[in-house]
């Protein structure tokens, strides 16, 4: 009787306009091959960090995707153009994140 445990990206989705990057991670517990449990955690990954300082300036920060898997790396760096961090900031700033 052989317990394993297998973590796996078994969902990665580009969303909106920000093209926020929707991560679903799958855990499962295995005996011998079989299933015996699994579960999902999700995070979403977005471009831009934004802060209102207490002069009403914003401080926009770009992503440190260092932590992030290989795959979700290269998808960021594919779809995080200027124009995207941009319009996140933006986008931050009006809804006053």
């Amino acid at each position: 009787m052989a317990l394993t445990k297998v973590i796996t990206q078994d969902k990665i989705e580009i969303v909106g306009d920000a093209k926020e990057i929707q991560v679903r991670t799958c855990t499962k517990v295995l005996e011998d091959g079989i299933e015996l449990s699994s579960g999902y955690h999700r995070h979403v990954v977005s471009c831009i960090a934004s802060s209102q300082n207490d002069d009403d300036s914003w401080t926009h920060t770009d992503t440190d995707i260092s932590s992030e898997s290989t795959e979700v790396q290269a998808i960021a760096t594919a779809v995080w153009t200027d124009v995207v961090k941009a319009a996140k900031k933006t986008q931050n700033e009006n809804a006053g994140v």
